[in-house]
């Protein structure tokens, strides 16, 4: 059985990534097994200047998932690439995907100028689809000309790949994936979470300090389908599939509906071996629904 695939030109051993925002910068997960057996992952959300992230509670349970307003602590791009990539090469031999935020045009691209000169570093995942804080995030991937502005102004100062991470929360997400593409961005990545809240009835107040989270987990796998579905249709660059993906089978799954590869957020955090275990069981799975090899099946429910 063939787990490989290559996205934006770079090999990776599977497809399987565990998302940003759930696998930290990888060091607490090595301690528990050799997560070299990944395809890549995500680092933490990182940003130019330090964040201490909203105040708590910051998370929420939901019938099949989780609410989460973090709002993107991390120690700015400065501490990570002086203290968590030298760390993180010594447990981590393959390229890194480097999450990146930002709430002004000029954060994004000085951010990723400096990410991109770091040898580690595979691919800049670009956030423009954030719904955890307010000034920003969000705010940049909701219609096709800022997503196109930032797109192109990241571009302009990266060799890397650059792949835009996308916002479900947008009433058409395929013009938005065309407008960056259209501004030459090399892959992109989809869904983010969906904005929702949760209600104490004990206070009969929103139970999130931030009042909303972003809801991730199996409840939104249908949800990341559609739309990963749509952006294929609507673009020829590669799409990185997300959405409550827990298991060999939702792998598959999403790589039918489009995506090159996946990435596995929520599930960690229930189980913090599941991506170990997925990449364990993918050629079973092959073997039941006789597939040789992932790479011919990516996009395979379109034709």
């Amino acid at each position: 059985m063939n787990t490989a695939v290559t996205l934006c030109g770079i090999p990776l051993d599977n497809p399987v990534m565990a998302a940003s925002g759930t696998f930290g910068y990888g060091a607490e997960f090595a301690e528990l097994y050799d997560i070299n057996c990944l395809g890549s992952f995500s680092f933490k959300g990182t940003t130019l200047a330090p964040r201490f992230g909203n105040p708590t509670p910051r998370i929420a349970e939901s019938a099949s998932g989780m609410l989460n307003a973090v709002g993107l602590q991390n120690p700015g791009v400065h501490k990570v690439i002086e203290e968590e990539l030298p760390r993180m090469r010594a447990f981590f031999l393959k390229p890194v995907m480097a999450n990146v935020s930002g709430f002004a045009l000029d954060e994004y691209v000085q951010t990723c100028r400096l990410l991109d000169s770091q040898p580690q570093i595979g691919w800049l995942e670009v956030n423009i689809s954030c719904p955890n804080v307010h000034g920003g995030g969000m705010s940049f991937g909701t219609c096709p000309q800022s997503a196109a502005e930032v797109t192109r102004a990241v571009k302009a100062v990266c060799k890397k790949p650059v792949i835009i991470k996308l916002s479900p929360n947008v009433s058409d997400i395929a013009a938005i994936a065309r407008a960056c593409e259209d501004a030459g961005a090399d892959g992109l990545s989809l869904i983010n979470t969906l904005v929702g809240m949760r209600l104490d009835l004990k206070t009969r107040k929103p139970i999130l300090s931030n009042v909303t989270g972003g809801l991730s987990g199996p409840a939104i796998l249908p949800v990341a389908l559609n739309m990963v579905y749509r952006v294929y249709r609507a673009v020829r660059i590669p799409v990185v599939g997300m959405g409550g993906i827990s298991s060999a089978r939702d792998v598959v799954e999403m790589m039918l509906a489009g995506a090159t590869a996946v990435q596995v957020g929520a599930a960690n955090l229930v189980d913090p071996y599941i991506c170990r275990d997925i990449i364990k069981d993918l050629p079973r799975v092959m073997d039941q629904y006789g597939i040789n090899s992932l790479s011919d099946i990516i996009g395979g429910a379109h034709s």
